[in-house]
């Protein structure tokens, strides 16, 4: 009789169940999530067309006639990809706002507060000069006469925006021992902006050099009174 070939080695794998009439069930995996299509990604490149689109249609129709439809069709893209990146108008034009301005007014640091704060008046007076800012700030102080919601965000936003490179020069001036310890950041960006907001805006008139280092110059006997 031939040998037989030796018994398999013990396995630690369950036995098999005996067989069944009854179909094996599969364990049920829950379905594959897709990636949402289009919401993962932004483009920069729309979003730069749409914020191009909010200057136009603010400076053509104002911001109480201003839509999200208008937008889109003026940047040339679909409601979809406006409503993805803003819920409404509101929240969209004071990002807009928040963003310019925070840029070109970096903090200045020129060793004096006299040229700090004639570099901010510098780049403020040239941003109020822009014809675009010219026919878009003063109708977004009067849409926010009547809308207290508006008005609001307007002042947090700019506050946030402005008062904390204003507060970096006023902190680097009580260093510096130029300005005293409790010296008003407040103060100091009321003296800075009003008179620029006043005389460019309100009246249309004009900054030239001289008549920038005059203002630089009030501003600068304003704050160090009492150093």
């Amino acid at each position: 009789m031939p040998d037989q070939p030796p018994p398999p080695p013990h396995s630690e794998a369950p036995n098999p169940a005996p067989a069944s009439d009854q179909p094996v069930q599969q364990p049920v995996r829950p379905p594959a999530r897709r990636a949402p299509a289009g919401a993962a990604v932004l483009r920069e490149e729309v979003t730069e067309a749409i914020r191009a689109a909010v200057f136009a249609e603010l400076a053509a129709v104002g911001y109480g006639r201003m839509s999200m439809e208008g937008i889109a069709r003026r940047a040339g893209v679909g409601k979809a990809a406006v409503y993805r990146r803003w819920r409404a108008k509101l929240p969209l034009v004071l990002d807009l706002v928040g963003q310019v301005a925070a840029q070109g007014l970096p903090v200045p640091d020129t060793g004096s507060l006299a040229g700090d704060v004639r570099a901010l008046l510098e780049v403020s007076a040239r941003a109020l000069r822009h014809p675009v800012a010219a026919q878009i700030v003063p109708d977004l102080l009067a849409e926010a006469a009547r809308s207290p919601e508006l008005a609001e965000a307007l002042r947090a936003t700019l506050r946030d925006a402005q008062g904390a490179v204003v507060t970096a020069v006023v902190a680097q001036a009580v260093r510096r021992g130029e300005v005293p310890a409790d010296t008003d950041p407040g103060l100091a960006l009321d003296l800075l902006a009003g008179p620029l907001y006043w005389r460019l805006t309100v009246m249309g008139g004009s900054y030239g050099p001289g008549a920038l280092d005059a203002l630089t110059a009030a501003v600068v006997a304003g704050l160090t009174r009492g150093a």
